[in-house]
């Protein structure tokens, strides 16, 4: 797939350097390449780099525009042959002689499947701190388990990374399945980016859950409705899925649902558009987006959110009703994109009026426990494509920072568990006794932490990126974003790592960082050899034993330091890492090979690898920042090569 952005000066789509000289010619690809969504930028040149699809089903730049471009002489007819047998070649990979229509999705839900989604959970989480050590808990201890994230499935990120699982498992649940002893529970605070889904309040015309979608030809509401759908979900950004092939390019569309408070109280309703948008309530006009000019951060060009408080009584509807169109907007886009309709929709959110101090309430059940669980985090609406995070911080407004800190105070044995697809700043990292590295696990999040809260499992995973103690120590911070939609990426070869050790920036927690509930002990290494040469590679062998009571992973990781290079190199850099099982008291032998990739690196002056003459150290290590201990080879004449 080729991306969106421009590779030295040229769109990816179009890159005949990455698409042909690369990816073909130096990798030997011999398959299709496909643009990312939107993502081709030209017509003829697109075709001839090597580009083969225009994704999605799409008429901007390909069908008769490559007829055009035959007739015109700026595309041959073996370009568009080309294209068209890589794509066959495809069919002929994924399908074979079969043409058959595709099956419907169906569900597959297997027990071997469950099993292995709680395996992969239990090793991802990563345990960062343990003082104390106050994990595992006691399963007859009282807990009070606390957070935003702790009643709620957090299973993924969002945009292209989300995916609806068969089922989920919440923390707050599985706590309460694998505790022997009282669990209590409060949310503590509100970490919204956007109001929540109006869905779990809504039902259509019918009564159903969900919102009924009235769908016009064309983009004026004219005549009776062409079709007419129920959905389920309030976020209404159609994107791809409006029926076009029955309401043409250009459509109107009306939608009404009717929202039933649970309490009375001024409740807020907010309302984000991605055309032209208008939303009644109760047949009033509450918010007129239709020339709206603010674009907000939702995927795919929404305005930004605005929210109406509404005096609601419970269990008594209210008619929220939207007049959107497909029209581009902002409309300065339509001369920019010469374009005048898009995709199209809408999202309704909706909260009811606070009738508690949440804060307070996560205090006092902390107080009354042996342990506070304090699930914080993220989720798919701060972490998703489309758009970045404007911080490092966890949301919103310090809410869940000092939700922590209260927490830590009033109960010292807290353990803090972040769900998280990247760092977070943690200014209460030296308070808390216990952190958890949670990340998303899917649909068995909640049993695979409560798995290793309660020491049923042993955490075994480490860290797949630094995590710095500030935004402003990442290696990326004085690039991006850039000037004038153009990036220098400055940092070069020092990112993760390499950047931390080269500045001399203490992490907050190094790359390949992880802990355990046991204890485990390096031997010193040996070499098969110390000599390194073209065509040969080096055995590192060396012991690794568990000195804990109980059973544990632990994940080695080797890395190469060149002590003399002619161009500049980073401290180290990992060249293996195993991971390896080992019962309490047991010990084993690892043996890993070292070869010409463990010391070589790419010069642009030679357009080769290359493995220069000199001395190496291997280091072996539980992270970046734990080296254990340390052996030594040498090149003894420089080779070069290229695959």
């Amino acid at each position: 797939m080729s991306a969106y952005n421009l590779v030295n000066g040229v769109h990816a789509d179009r890159n005949t350097h990455t698409l042909k000289d690369i990816l073909r010619g130096e990798w030997g690809y011999d398959g299709t390449v496909i643009s990312d969504w939107g993502g081709v930028s030209s017509t003829a040149e697109s075709l001839k780099a090597g580009c083969d699809i225009e994704f999605p089903h799409s008429t901007k730049w390909r069908f008769d525009k490559l007829a055009k471009a035959l007739e015109e002489g700026s595309l041959r007819q073996d370009d568009i042959d080309r294209a068209v047998e890589n794509v066959l070649t495809l069919v002929e990979r994924t399908k074979g002689d079969d043409l058959t229509p595709e099956e419907p999705e169906r569900e597959d839900n297997r027990e071997e499947t469950r099993l292995l989604i709680r395996e992969a959970g239990v090793q991802g989480l990563t345990l960062l701190k343990n003082e104390g050590p106050i994990l595992p808990i006691s399963p007859k201890a009282k807990v009070a388990v606390i957070g935003p994230n702790a009643n709620r499935a957090i299973a993924g990120g969002g945009g292209s990374a989300s995916l609806n699982p068969y089922y989920n498992t919440l923390p707050l649940d599985s706590i309460r399945r694998a505790s022997q002893g009282e669990v209590t529970y409060a949310m503590g605070c509100h970490i919204h980016k956007w109001l929540p889904v109006a869905s779990p309040f809504c039902t259509d015309k019918l009564g159903q859950p969900g919102v009924t979608i009235d769908w016009f030809a064309g983009d004026q509401f004219q005549g009776s409705p062409i079709v007419t759908q129920r959905r389920t979900n309030t976020d209404l950004f159609v994107w791809d899925s409006a029926p076009l092939d029955v309401v043409g390019p250009e459509w109107s569309a009306v939608a009404t649902t009717y929202i039933t408070p649970k309490t009375t109280g001024r409740h807020t309703v907010s309302f984000m558009s991605v055309g032209p948008g208008r939303l009644f309530v109760d047949g009033k006009q509450a918010l007129d987006l239709w020339d709206w000019t603010e674009e907000g951060e939702a995927m795919f060009d929404g305005s930004v959110d605005y929210l109406v408080e509404v005096n609601m009584t419970a269990n008594t509807k209210v008619e929220l009703r939207v007049e959107m169109t497909n029209e581009l907007r902002p409309v300065a886009k339509q001369k920019e994109f010469n374009m005048t309709h898009k995709y199209g929709g809408c999202r309704i959110g909706f909260k009811e009026e606070d009738q508690v101090d949440y804060l307070q309430e996560a205090v006092e059940a902390a107080r009354q426990a042996d342990v506070a669980v304090v699930i914080v985090g993220l989720d798919a609406e701060w972490e998703s494509e489309g758009y970045d995070r404007q911080t490092m911080d966890l949301p919103s407004d310090g809410s869940q920072d000092r939700l922590i800190a209260a927490i830590v105070e009033a109960n010292p044995n807290t353990v803090v568990v972040n769900q998280s697809g990247s760092p977070v700043t943690m200014p209460w990292v030296d308070q808390v006794p216990a952190i958890l590295q949670a990340w998303y696990q899917g649909q068995e999040a909640g049993n695979a932490l409560a798995d290793v809260l309660f020491g049923f499992r042993n955490p075994s995973g480490k860290l797949p990126c630094t995590f710095p103690k500030q935004i402003e120590d990442a290696p990326a911070w004085h690039n991006w974003p850039g000037e004038n939609n153009e990036v220098v990426y400055g940092e070069g070869i020092y990112i993760g790592y390499r950047h931390y050790e080269r500045a001399k920036i203490q992490p907050l927690f190094p790359f390949g960082h992880g802990l355990s509930y046991t204890e485990f002990e390096y031997g010193r290494p040996s070499l098969s050899s110390k000599v390194l040469t073209e065509n040969g590679s080096i055995e590192l062998v060396f012991a690794v034993s568990n000195l804990g009571p109980r059973e544990g992973s632990e994940t080695v990781q080797v890395y190469v330091r060149d002590e003399k290079s002619r161009l500049p190199r980073p401290e180290k850099e990992l060249v293996a890492f195993e991971k390896v099982d080992l019962e309490a008291g047991e010990t084993r032998h690892l043996r890993l090979t070292l070869d010409k990739h463990a010391v070589g690196y790419w010069d642009s002056s030679l357009g080769k690898w290359i493995a220069e003459e000199g001395a190496f150290r291997v280091l072996i290590g539980a992270s970046s920042g734990d080296i254990k201990h340390e052996a030594r080879f040498e090149v003894k004449e420089s080779f070069t090569w290229i695959f």
